[in-house]
């Protein structure tokens, strides 16, 4: 176990965190400022099928998150997804992220699920090489599309 995995604490994130995770979101390439945050973390933090764990230093204060949640589908069994996960940049490579991943996977299975998914960017190397480290394996390759409501 590295120095930053013995001193790190996985804990739910709070609504005093979403300073933090914005910032942390902008890392992730998603920039959203404080007020915006907050807003989307409140709902989150109460949503019963949902989760949200940071990692944190008492020296550094919140390194990373991760959100996951559950959404029944009728085409495979009950699973979680991975909604976002970042560690800070200086932070990376250490098994922070493992941590977070371990925590949500952990939370998953509480709530009766088989299986644990993500989605990454193509662009992603560095991330799909942590989830392939992590046990993940890549079984489809799809276009994402959306439109504003």
């Amino acid at each position: 176990m590295s120095r930053i995995q013995a001193i790190v604490k996985i804990r739910k994130a709070k609504q005093t965190d979403a300073a933090r995770i914005a910032t942390l979101s902008g890392q992730l390439g998603y920039p959203t400022a404080t007020k915006e945050m907050a807003a989307r973390l409140r709902p989150a933090l109460r949503a019963r099928k949902g989760v949200c764990f940071v990692a944190e230093t008492m020296e550094d204060g919140v390194i990373g998150w991760v959100h996951a949640s559950v959404t029944p589908l009728l085409e495979v069994e009950l699973r979680a997804e991975v909604n976002g996960l970042v560690v800070d940049e200086k932070a990376r490579s250490r098994g922070v992220g493992a941590r977070l991943l371990e925590a949500a996977e952990k939370w998953a299975r509480n709530m009766g699920c088989g299986g644990m998914s993500v989605r990454s960017n193509v662009i992603r190397d560095r991330a799909h090489e942590f989830y392939l480290r992590q046990g993940y394996e890549h079984y489809k390759t799809q276009k994402a599309f959306r439109r504003a409501l």
